[in-house]
């Protein structure tokens, strides 16, 4: 299977570990690359200088390479518009939180420090990463010009056949086609939008439109949905809700128990957290904030509410927490990331051999 991804991704199996902000740990990605899939490090939106020390704990536990994951955002102007609606919103979240007993004091808009993936991207290439994934957008001409100069493959996010052409015609090497299925962030970038395509009906029409190798990510938790990506044109699986319940995620065993006994009647796409669409388990605070008028754009609101996520989780609130999660939630295992991906792995070899 996917001989040509195998190759240029130097790995034995067609697998990637999702990029999960906040779950993944440097342990997952090294279990990842030790069961010869890719492991994917995410640097969300840290500074260069904490992205390379991730970077360097992730290269200490691993015996091949990884990939590291980027936020390919452009972060809007704070004119005098934004810092209104900037403070109204913290105004509004802190009330919230104090009425559910989170007392939590949120930055000013000019205590907050927002960047682009820029500094990170030089980070990545001093370190010399030779596998760098991004999601939110593309990559500009001169970032993927340094890239290429330094022999450094390029994996792009797309979750419909606009992005997907616009990443190819870039000359990205690799293109992720993201399901709408898929937990997380949305990685959209053409519009506002989230673009409504299931995910295999999109993975089909990408697959028909360019010529790139693709890797599918969206409900991939055993052999049939595996097959069924490989049927219709993937030659990678990228695997992330199957994995938060993993003895390596950075869940704590509250979230983790909030994961059991949910189904896709709880999972909701919503900005209310980080001002970008993403899939995760509904709580209070998106049910607050979901038609309140106070989501700030990405990176503010995400900024934002970074310190009131802390108190969450400092205090076990699982209604002032992001969960993010996919649809295929239920019967997650807590098990190694190893022996998850190992067991995925070898069911998909055996139903392969059946057909």
């Amino acid at each position: 299977m996917s001989q040509p991804i195998i190759h240029q991704l130097d790995i034995l199996y067609p697998f990637i570990q999702a990029p999960m902000f906040g779950v993944t740990t440097p342990e997952m990605v090294a279990a990842a690359t030790e069961t010869g899939c890719l492991g994917s490090l995410p640097l969300g939106d840290w500074s260069a200088e904490k992205s390379i020390q991730a970077i360097r704990a992730t290269k200490a536990l691993c015996n091949g390479q990884f990939a590291v994951n980027l936020f390919a955002h452009k972060v809007p102007e704070a004119d005098e518009t934004l810092k209104a609606q900037y403070a109204g919103s913290k105004q509004f979240i802190e009330a919230l939180a104090a009425d559910h007993g989170i007392e939590v004091s949120l930055p000013g808009i000019d205590e907050i420090n927002v960047d682009d993936y820029h500094s990170q991207l030089d980070a990545a290439l001093e370190e010399g990463c030779r596998i760098i994934s991004f999601t939110f957008g593309n990559l500009d001409e001169e970032s993927i010009r340094k890239c290429k100069d330094k022999g450094v493959l390029l994996v792009g996010t797309c979750t419909s056949v606009e992005e997907a052409l616009i990443l190819e015609q870039s000359g990205i090497d690799m293109i992720c086609v993201q399901g709408l299925e898929a937990g997380g962030h949305r990685g959209s970038f053409t519009t506002e939008d989230i673009p409504q395509i299931g995910g295999l009906s999109l993975l089909s029409r990408v697959y028909d439109s360019v010529k790139v190798p693709l890797i599918y990510a969206g409900g991939m938790y055993n052999a049939r949905t595996v097959l069924a990506a490989k049927m219709i044109g993937a030659s990678g699986f990228q695997v992330g809700t199957l994995l938060l319940n993993a003895h390596e995620s950075a869940l704590q065993p509250f979230e983790k128990a909030g994961l059991k006994d949910r189904g896709e009647a709880d999972i909701i796409l919503t900005r209310s957290f980080s001002g970008r669409y993403a899939r995760g388990l509904r709580n209070t605070f998106i049910d607050a904030l979901e038609h309140s008028g106070h989501i700030l754009p990405y990176p503010y609101q995400n900024r934002l509410t970074q310190a009131l996520r802390k108190a969450a989780r400092d205090a076990g609130h699982t209604g002032f927490v992001n969960l993010w999660a996919g649809q295929s939630l239920s019967g997650l295992p807590e098990r190694s990331t190893k022996e998850i991906l190992t067991d995925l792995v070898m069911d998909t070899a055996a139903l392969n051999n059946e057909y």
